[in-house]
């Protein structure tokens, strides 16, 4: 999913990790020995919770990171590996079940002799279409004709929820093209992002000559799709400027913008598209003047060698090893991961990316039970019981908003485990053998999935995550907190653990979700899912200062050497830290264990909740890859999504005796409290 969705996400796959200390023996599901104890929990409470684990947990060379998450990471691996292996050797499935399609769809990838064969013989006629493209017209119906394939040349796509008429879905269009992660990438100048830029470059040289291009003209073919990258990277949004849902919605009519920019088309890229529409949203409209320009001011070879680059970069995963192997140089230059993933993990997630309902109907009927379903139902009542009673209190907003507020809480649709309906597969075509062609079969039956939404009524009912996802999110245009089957697992959930420990781990998940609602850009859509303003302007105004607040205190996290948490991208995951974490420490407290004193391993009920809060987030992380998350991620780094929520929240401080001159301590004041 692209980063325009506007799906707020408790974590990002890859990027954040969580802890695993279940101790089956003794049910204790908290391991102190990982606990270093030497640290003052007032001066750093996650080295305090998780020190001991840090001073011996080692990264694999196939990973960026260590942690729990990676347990519960290669647990469901494992699950979704049994499944697969069984159905890539039977051969009793009928012809065009779901059984048959993925099992054949990862017998297809598995085949590696076959893959490493044929090189890159799959992707040559759409070479050869590129080849053939004469002029800008041409350029153009061949970028639509990609798009329907699953491959977001020049720009990105998204149908969903007209953001200020959510009942309907649009078509919206964002900025795209670029080869590096992010537009500040083709600017900065220190050594480490030269670094992957050369890197990136070598890749870009080394897909052009695997593909028959002779040195000289390779190395200058590098050179202009670069330059031309570089152009087109000026006109983006920062990622800090793409979270204003405001400016990145610019509802327009396709005959005003065919006339206004007639170099792209609007009208017969549409057509190409597929889609039937009078009108679009234009994320971010003056990349698409750019590219308007860009497209009359560049020859057609250049743009010619650029699209070669992104299709071979698009296909690179699904051709032979010589690919992979291009790919992968880049992806370690990045992110800093040593050895690429066995063929199997890769496979794994290519089924789940291309079928990815299929493959969790059958995740689920094996690993998921009714009764984790049930309590997970209960949690989720019970912290919104919770967010409902912080909203009655708030000594900062007015009553009448309030009620908008709570309104807002009691209208949030609830996802939890997998889809009632399901996504129809009927339409791919899967054989062994065929791997790419099963690959573009998928995505194509994907793409057509979503353009067939346009102007049509939203199905509130569709998940944007498949089931085995190890995640969660909130969805504004649904006004929806959706939990995967994938993330209720322990540390963050198990039905046999006590309630400190529910209510740390998947209790402050949900929590956090739910504060997504009302965080900086979840607070601008109201209940129905429109981003229409319901707060009266004086409360607007408070929350726009508390906002600042949490900008303001994470700029001051120090990261790596003088590199920062980003405050202004990572604001809205802050909040609805700092929120969640309030909220899950309510509702723990309204259970048995929360108001009584009993000890476990000698600490009391709500030491052993922030213990568990602070376990789910233990993880050590490649610096290459930290690097790379500050520029693109809207999470704060794992260390301070710890530290910062309880710096700023006064029961932590009762519970562990913080006081004046902790590094952790801030005057009661000072402390932020919002939700």
């Amino acid at each position: 999913m692209t980063p325009y969705k506007r799906i707020l996400r408790i974590v990002a796959i890859g990027s954040l990790v969580f802890s695993a200390c279940h101790q089956a023996s003794d049910q204790k599901f908290f391991d102190t020995s990982n606990m270093d104890t030497t640290v003052k929990p007032g001066d750093n409470f996650f080295l305090y919770a998780n020190g001991g684990w840090l001073k011996t947990a080692q990264i694999p060379p196939t990973e960026t990171s260590v942690g729990g998450f990676l347990d519960v990471y290669k647990k469901t691996q494992q699950h979704l590996k049994d499944i697969l292996d069984d159905l890539a050797k039977d051969t009793s499935a009928a012809a065009g079940s779901l059984q048959q399609k993925v099992g054949d769809f990862y017998a297809a990838g598995m085949d590696s002799a076959t893959i490493d064969r044929l090189g890159y013989e799959p992707v040559k006629p759409v070479l050869a279409k590129i080849e053939a493209i004469k002029d800008v017209k041409g350029l153009i119906q061949f970028v639509a004709s990609e798009h329907t394939y699953g491959v977001p040349l020049l720009f990105n796509l998204q149908v969903g929820p007209d953001e200020k008429s959510s009942m309907v879905n649009i078509p919206s269009f964002y900025q795209g093209g670029l080869g590096l992660p992010d537009r500040d990438y083709y600017f900065k100048t220190d050594p480490a992002t030269q670094g992957i830029v050369q890197a990136y470059q070598k890749y870009v040289l080394t897909l052009f000559t695997l593909t028959a291009s002779d040195s000289t003209t390779a190395v200058k073919n590098v050179a202009a799709v670069y330059a031309l990258e570089k152009q087109m990277a000026e006109s983006h949004l920062t990622n800090v400027q793409l979270r204003d849902p405001q400016k990145n919605y610019n509802k327009m009519a396709v005959a005003r913008l065919t006339k206004e920019e007639p170099n792209i088309g609007w009208q017969d890229l549409m057509a190409g598209l597929t889609i039937k529409t009078d009108s679009v949203n234009v994320g971010e409209p003056g990349y698409f003047t750019r590219l308007n320009a860009l497209l009359s001011s560049t020859p057609i070879e250049t743009w010619k060698w650029y699209l070669r680059f992104h299709v071979l970069s698009d296909a690179s995963t699904a051709l032979s090893t010589d690919f992979v192997n291009a790919n992968f140089a880049y992806a370690k230059a990045l992110t800093g991961q040593q050895k690429l993933k066995s063929r199997w993990e890769r496979m794994i997630q290519s089924v789940d990316n291309n079928l990815g309902e299929a493959l969790g109907q059958l995740y689920v009927n094996k690993y998921f039970t009714a009764e984790a379903k049930q309590r997970m139902q209960e949690l989720v009542d019970n912290l919104q019981k919770a967010f409902e009673g912080r909203i009655s209190k708030l000594d900062w907003m007015s009553d009448s908003t309030k009620q908008k507020a709570t309104e807002k809480l009691h209208a949030f649709l609830k996802k939890i485990g997998y889809p009632d309906k399901w996504k129809d597969y009927s339409q791919v075509q899967i054989q062994k053998g065929k791997f790419f062609e099963a690959e573009m079969s998928a995505r194509q039956n994907n793409y057509h999935f979503q353009v067939s939404k346009a102007g049509q009524k939203v199905d509130r009912t569709e998940w944007g995550m498949t089931p085995p996802t190890i995640n969660a999110y909130y969805n504004p245009t649904f006004n929806e907190i959706v939990f995967p089957a994938g993330i209720l697992q322990f540390p963050f959930f198990d039905l046999a653990a006590d309630d400190a420990i529910n209510y740390g781990g998947i209790g402050m998940a949900i929590g956090h979700e739910m504060t997504h609602g009302f965080d900086d850009q979840g607070a601008l859509y109201d209940k129905d899912g429109n981003l229409r303003n319901w707060w009266s302007r004086e409360d607007s105004t408070r929350f726009r200062s508390k906002t600042q607040l949490v900008i303001d205190q994470y700029n001051q996290f120090t990261v790596l050497d003088t590199l920062h948490v980003n405050g202004a991208l990572t604001t809205g995951e802050n909040i609805a830290d700092i929120g969640g974490l309030a909220i899950a420490y309510d509702a723990f407290k309204l259970t048995k264990q929360g108001q009584g004193a009993e000890k476990i391993d000698g600490f009391t009920p709500e030491q052993r909740f922030f213990l568990s809060f602070a376990q789910i987030w233990r993880s050590k992380v490649k610096d290459e890859r930290v690097r790379q998350l500050i520029n693109i991620d809207p999470h704060s780094p794992p260390m301070y999504r710890v530290l910062g929520p309880l710096m700023n929240f006064d029961p932590f401080y009762a519970a562990f005796h913080v006081q004046q001159g902790d590094k952790m301590w801030k005057a009661e004041n000072a402390r932020i409290r919002i939700w």
